[in-house]
Order: C-alpha cells, then sequence, then structure tokens
C-alpha cells in the first residue's frame, strides 16, 4: 500500500492547535494508522484524555480502494468508503440511508505534521468541522477500542497507564527539545567558523605590505585585476569609497587563533 507510507506511524496530537466545534477539547491524545491483513487493511485508532482526566478510546478499519464496504456499527454508519486521493491525502466517508453522515479528511502538511479534518452533523441535525494537529510520536499507547463502536472508558489502570506515557512523553520531548537547540546552536557557530575560515584565506591570499596585530581591525579591497588587499585604511578615508581600487570588501579583524572575522 504505496500511497499509505507516509500515514503509517503513532501521531501525536497537539491539542492547543487543534478547533473543535463539537465534543471538549483533549489534553492529550494519540492517533495510529497501521496496515493490517497484507497490507490490504488500514486500521485507525484514537485514544486520548480530556481536560478532566477521563480517557477514551476508538478505532476503525478502512479498505482504500474508493469503494463502499459494509460497516460493523450501524449506530455509526451502514457504509463506508475510503480512497487515497494522492501520497499525502487520504479522505474517508461514512454513510447511512446513502446520506454522507461523516467525512474524514488525512493530509500530510509540509512540515510533516498530520491534519485530521472531520465534518459530521450533530445529534441537533446541525453541521459540525473539527480540525485536529499530529506529529510523529515513538512511543504508542497500550490502548485499542472502536469509533464504530460506543466509546469505552477504561479502568483506572488504564488512566493511571496513559498518565504515566503522558508524563514520559513530556519529559522525552523536553530533552529532545534542548537537544534539538544544542544542535542548532552547533550548527550556527559551525556556520560562523566556517565563513571566518573562508575569510581567512581570501585575506592570507591578499597583498600584505605590512604584518598584522592580533585584535587590530584592517580593511579589504578588491583590486581591478580581482586581488585582494588588506589595508590599514579605511572607506572613510577615502572619502566614503573604495579609493584607488575597485571596491570595498570588509572590515576585519584578527582573532588570537589567527582567523579574521567580518566587523559589521
Amino acid at each position: 500500500m504505496v500511497q499509505a507510507y507516509n500515514f503509517l506511524a503513532s501521531w501525536q496530537l497537539f491539542p492547543e492547535k487543534g478547533t473543535y466545534e463539537l465534543g471538549d477539547r483533549p489534553r492529550s491524545g494519540i492517533y495510529k494508522i497501521e496496515a493490517i491483513e497484507n497490507e490490504r487493511l488500514l486500521a485507525i485508532s484514537m485514544n486520548w484524555v480530556t481536560l478532566e482526566n477521563h480517557a477514551f478510546e476508538s478505532h476503525y478499519t478502512i479498505l482504500p480502494d474508493a469503494q463502499e464496504h459494509h460497516f460493523d456499527n450501524p449506530e455509526v454508519a451502514e457504509t463506508i468508503k475510503a480512497t487515497f486521493i494522492d501520497g499525502i491525502t487520504f479522505e474517508t466517508v461514512f454513510y447511512r440511508d446513502h446520506q454522507q453522515v461523516l467525512y474524514i479528511l488525512h493530509e500530510i502538511m509540509p512540515n510533516g505534521y498530520l491534519r485530521v479534518t472531520q465534518q459530521g452533523i450533530t445529534p441537533q441535525l446541525k453541521p459540525y468541522t473539527n480540525i485536529e494537529f499530529y506529529h510523529k510520536q515513538m512511543s504508542v499507547l497500550p490502548y485499542s477500542a472502536s469509533v464504530s463502536g460506543a466509546v469505552i472508558k477504561p479502568t483506572e489502570e488504564g488512566v493511571i497507564r496513559h498518565k504515566a506515557l503522558t508524563a514520559m512523553e513530556e519529559q522525552t520531548n523536553m530533552q529532545l527539545e534542548q537537544i534539538r537547540k544544542q544542535i542548532e546552536l552547533l550548527a550556527l557557530q559551525a556556520q560562523e567558523i566556517q565563513k571566518r575560515k573562508e575569510l581567512s584565506l581570501l585575506i592570507y591570499g591578499a597583498k600584505l605590505n605590512f604584518t598584522p596585530v592580533i585584535g587590530q581591525t584592517y580593511y579589504v579591497y578588491e583590486k581591478a585585476d580581482g586581488s585582494h588587499l588588506l589595508s590599514l585604511v579605511s572607506p572613510k578615508e577615502w572619502g566614503g569609497g573604495a579609493g584607488p581600487y575597485k571596491r570595498f570588501v570588509a572590515m576585519v579583524k584578527l582573532l588570537a587563533d589567527h582567523t579574521w572575522m567580518e566587523m559589521q
């Protein structure tokens, strides 16, 4: 099931990013999509915890062949049809009496997040739209049940396990975020060193009529023939221009490690 590849994962809910016109905003949740029965079917399971710490779970299966199939809970729908629009989008439609009662659109966003849009009808026969955002995560909650059946409230043990897993997710995500920031800082430092190296190579290839002093500020000019020159004379002293040279390149300072840094 090539088109399903991007969706096969456990996804962790961003509760603060979603919009809910029906139902309460959850505090946390897991959305899992996996292939079963020789990858013919997709199993979709959902686990979430409300702000009051009530844990719920549901699941259903789909055959994404763009055909209507019998649905096993007539209280929700009689038939279901799932269609892959492309490798990053698929939709599921639930029908009762040949009328659409629920539409779910799954989309992989450019940033890698999963957006799930649900459109249906409230018990008061008013249309609603719920939109949720998820990101891929490593751990999987040990729940499974059915959205095609009644919502199930688990045992106290299940709630305790979910709270522990949620705390673990928060801690590991915080640690991973710290590591990510450290990596970004190291990347910035590496870019700065690379920039100083390139500037140093240019200067050491330039014409030097004196011995540079560590900590002193100098000025780099490009000559008409494309070569470079290190000078003590600033553009201001040339009247704001490059003087006899083609152009002013940079104001630089020699550091203690004998690399050159561009001054702003």
